[in-house]
This record gives C-alpha cells, sequence and structure tokens, in this order.
C-alpha cells in the first residue's frame, strides 16, 4: 500500500480548499480502514458465490445489477482502450473490462481487497490485461484514461468532495467516467433507519446520500468538470442497496 505519509502528499483536486481537503483525507481513511481491516472478510464473501444472509444477498444482486448497467454503458469491444476501475473492491468489474480487451488500472485504498482481486483475475485468465494497484485513485502518476468506473467507491463522500473527485479525474480522463452515488430519497432514508437496528457487521458505513438534482447542479458548477456533459442515469433498488449511476461524457 502506498503510505502518503512518507513521500509526496496526496494530489487533490485544485478546487478543493484546505478544510474540503482535511475533511476528505479523514473520511478516506475511515474507509480504508474498513475495508482493510473490519470487513475485509464481509466484503470478500459477499462478492463471492458463497451463501450470505438476506440482507447481503439484496446487497450482491443490486451491485450485480449496478455493475452490468454501467458495463452495458461501455462498447462490447474494448481493445486499445485505457480504463481506470477507482476503487475495485474485489475486481469483478476489471476482469469483465479486461475480457473486452481494454487494458485497466485497478486500484483501490485496501490492500487486503486487492490483493483478493489480483487472485481472482489470475484464476478467471484476465490479469495480462489489468494493473492492479493499492493507493489513492487521485494519485496523478496511474496517468491519462479513456475511461473511469467509479462504482460505490465515492458513495461515503460529502457531495462538494466528491465533484471534487471527478474534477480531479476529469483532468485524465478523454471520453467519459462513468460513477455512482446513493440517491437522496424517503425511501433510501427509511432503509437507512432500518438498517440500524441490524447487526453492525450488516451496514455499510459512511453513505453520504445526495439528491440527483443537486448533484447534477455542484457538477454543472465545477469548472473542473465543464468539458463534460452529464449523459444517461439509472437508479438501482435491490432491497438494502440503492444506488443510482451516471455518465459523463467529454463534450467533443
Amino acid at each position: 500500500m502506498i503510505c502518503w505519509d512518507l513521500i509526496d502528499p496526496p494530489p487533490v483536486p485544485t478546487a478543493m480548499n484546505d478544510v474540503s481537503h482535511i475533511q476528505y483525507l479523514k473520511q478516506r481513511d475511515r474507509v480504508e480502514h474498513y475495508f482493510d481491516r473490519t470487513a475485509a472478510q464481509t466484503w470478500a464473501r459477499l462478492t463471492s458465490t458463497a451463501p450470505v444472509s438476506g440482507v447481503r444477498a439484496t446487497v450482491r444482486a443490486g451491485r450485480d445489477r449496478m455493475r452490468a448497467t454501467l458495463m452495458s454503458w461501455l462498447p462490447e469491444e474494448l481493445a486499445g482502450q485505457r480504463l481506470l476501475d477507482a476503487g475495485c473492491g474485489t475486481g469483478a468489474l476489471s476482469v469483465e473490462a479486461a475480457c473486452r480487451g481494454a487494458d485497466v488500472v485497478a486500484i483501490d485504498l485496501s490492500p487486503t481487497l486487492v490483493d483478493l482481486a489480483r487472485e481472482r483475475a489470475r484464476v478467471q485468465l484476465a490479469t495480462q490485461h489489468i494493473d492492479f494497484r493499492a493507493g489513492d485513485m487521485l494519485d496523478d502518476q496511474l496517468g491519462e484514461f479513456d475511461v473511469v468506473v467509479a462504482m460505490d467507491s465515492l458513495i461515503h463522500y460529502q457531495p462538494t468532495d466528491v465533484v471534487r473527485v471527478l474534477a480531479g479525474l476529469a483532468a485524465r480522463t478523454r471520453h467519459a467516467i462513468l460513477l455512482t452515488f446513493p440517491p437522496r430519497n424517503l425511501a433510501l432514508a427509511a432503509m437507512m433507519s432500518i438498517g440500524k437496528l441490524f447487526p453492525r457487521g450488516d451496514r455499510a458505513p459512511f453513505i453520504e446520500p445526495v439528491a440527483y438534482e443537486r448533484l447534477c447542479g455542484l457538477i454543472r458548477r465545477e469548472p473542473g468538470l465543464s468539458a463534460f456533459r452529464i449523459g444517461r442515469t439509472q437508479k438501482i433498488s435491490s432491497g438494502f442497496y440503492t444506488s443510482q449511476a451516471l455518465e459523463l461524457v467529454r463534450i467533443q
């Protein structure tokens, strides 16, 4: 894992002020701790075919539908395309993109999940097209990409920080950014309240819902995203999983 305290500080979009930067880094550290230590085994099981509880089964089904949605927005043939799987988790989307011919950089804050993703990709003979890394998706040393996909990896941050992170990614993206966010609505609010009744291990951490209209407004007002237009959107609801996909397309 990259230890930012021992080298240069992580790159941050220029629009992010000092207070927001500190807030973003604190939340990033919480997310890393949760997925790399607290819930690594749970997450590994959730993203496998092993039996899981009813709550987690709905999350698994929802994530499968979301991944299929995002992949449906990409060309069937990705040869010659460089794709960043930003927050790759256990690597399912990375493998699908690699199987379509994309050169994939798969990065996640959790070294434990990255190791698992690498092993799963090796079993599926997809590692030759995937560069697995543990670190921050905003690392400018990752280079430029044709497409960036951030599936459920920005849902833990404040909407203003999400947009600034998107601006940082946009500076290195040639064609499109596909992301997901938790849409603010009564149904999601009710599920989050009910979720507090379940054991802590069954809860999703640090979710920050945002209304679609507000997120679009923030995107339109962000100078770093002025070269992108808002494209397709699709909400996926499956029991205790609710997430909305959004496409940002570079204006030609």
